[in-house]
């Protein structure tokens, strides 16, 4: 029977609705549930495909004291996220011959210490300096920078601690980097990076619920910040209850944690950006291109953002502060944002379940992913079989070290011991020439009480990498 063209056309679109649907409706089961197990306040999600946002929405509470929920205008700090908006920003001034991403920092800003002087650009974006992080100058203990000093403290302290491994040959996350490339900004965009920042990329990309600003500031519909605590002021609360997360950022960190937005205005610069209106589309390849160690090898980190360097479904990413992150998925053109009020709630450890509702196989490709849905089924002590397992019904599988190595430290973190335990020790054996998979699965042992198990990795680590201070540090003070 021939049907005719108009019914034909009914049914596709009837297809189609009925696909966004299952996607919507899956989206949200993922979401619930996650909230339900982490007990997160809010949460924003906003999701971009083929140049469009095609899902926005909002969950539980912005307030949880007054019940206000959230909203699609309710603001979220994003912390960390907004290292993405300083690589977007240092690759303008590059675009117009301003900045060289090989060059020293010492072409552009003068009086540093010696052995800073020859770190790059790029070194500085993809967190391979070796400078000394200036959070250790900061006062220790408070959740956030509170407490701080006025800048010529910090600078005067921070500059006056030793480097922390040789420029280019070990990775370590730091925020002196995106300070230095703040002042860069500064000097070369001709003013302060805040007006930078709003002119050449909040405001092309109608970023109207965007600013720079901390818990001192007073801001319509911003979201209160929560995070869960057993101790408060040296005592034991007997459980875990929900508190203030009070954090200052002075204007001189904020190029690495200052932001303040929504969802959907971060999915409106991921378009603006993807499209050509930040950047060139050669610019934007070279934003996502991870940079490179001494030896050769990549970097984790691109340009202000994080890799997923898979050869199905690669992603660039930013976290921000264990409660804000975004993936894009370049091949896949997709894009996923998810903000919640809660530190501690990692929303990075599910982006990929939800980029999974919308094509499957990028859930398969990722190993976190795949090891956190089997968690749930069986015991995490098997987890050399159930990652054999897994490896066996999808050869393409690719683990990456520092993904294992991150996530273990999130279960750590959760006091989740026995999961962040099984995937060190799955990172030993998949990775076992790595010296730092033992010295992350010897930390998670010692916090087990396992100690004498603790020093033979920490004793392993220090012999493949002679200088691993924190090996060292830490095997001296198990004598004691």
């Amino acid at each position: 029977m021939k049907i005719h063209p108009t019914v034909s056309l009914l049914i596709l679109c009837l297809l189609s609705i009925s696909g966004v649907f299952a996607q919507s409706a899956q989206i949200d089961a993922i979401l619930k549930r996650e909230m339900k197990e982490r007990q997160i306040p809010g949460l924003q999600v906003a999701v971009v495909r083929q140049g469009k946002i095609i899902l926005s929405r909002s969950y539980g509470l912005a307030n949880v004291e007054d019940s206000i929920p959230v909203s699609r205008r309710s603001i979220f700090a994003i912390n960390s996220c907004t290292k993405a908006f300083t690589g977007v920003a240092v690759m303008q001034l590059v675009e117009e011959g301003k900045i060289d991403l090989s060059a020293p920092i010492s072409r552009y800003l003068d009086s540093l210490p010696t052995e800073w002087q020859p770190v790059t650009i790029r070194q500085l974006l993809t967190h391979i300096s070796g400078l000394p992080d200036m959070l250790r100058v900061f006062n220790p203990g408070t959740h956030g920078l509170a407490g701080v000093g006025d800048e010529a403290e910090v600078w005067a302290r921070t500059k006056a601690m030793p480097m922390d491994f040789p420029t280019g040959e070990e990775f370590r996350y730091n925020q002196t980097n995106y300070v230095l490339l703040g002042k860069v900004i500064d000097k070369f965009s001709g003013e302060p990076f805040a007006r930078f920042f709003r002119e050449r990329q909040f405001e092309p990309a109608a970023m109207d619920r965007t600013l720079f600003a901390d818990a001192r500031d007073v801001i319509p519909g911003m979201a209160g910040q929560y995070r869960y605590a057993n101790r408060l002021d040296g005592q034991s609360l007997g459980e875990d209850r929900l508190l203030h997360n009070y954090a200052e950022f002075p204007s001189f960190d904020r190029t690495a944690s200052g932001l303040n937005s929504t969802a959907e205005d971060l999915a409106q610069w991921l378009i603006a950006l993807q499209n050509g209106q930040l950047l060139t589309k050669a610019a934007l390849k070279t934003l996502w291109t991870p940079g490179e160690y001494n030896n050769g090898n990549p970097a984790q980190w691109a340009l202000g953002w994080m890799t997923k360097p898979r050869s199905g479904h690669p992603a660039v990413m930013a976290t921000g502060g264990g409660r804000s992150a975004f993936f894009v998925y370049p091949e896949d053109d997709l894009a996923i944002v998810v903000l919640t009020n809660l530190s501690g709630a990692s929303p990075e450890d599910f982006i990929e379940e939800l980029a999974g509702c919308y094509n499957p196989e990028i859930a398969g490709a990722d190993v976190v992913t795949a090891l956190r849905t089997a968690f749930r089924r069986n015991s995490v002590e098997d987890v050399v079989a159930i990652y054999n397992g897994l490896k066996k019904a999808n050869p393409g599988l690719e683990p990456v070290e520092t993904d294992l190595n991150d996530w273990g430290y999130r279960l750590l973190s959760k006091g989740r011991i026995q999961e962040a335990l099984a995937v060190f020790k799955l990172n030993v054996r998949l990775f076992p020439e790595s010296w730092n998979t033992y010295d992350s699965y010897g930390e998670a042992l010692l916090k087990n009480g396992r100690k004498e198990e603790a020093a033979r990795m920490y004793r392993k680590s220090v012999e493949m990498n002679p200088d691993n201070l924190n090996g060292k540090r830490m095997l001296e003070k198990m004598k004691r």
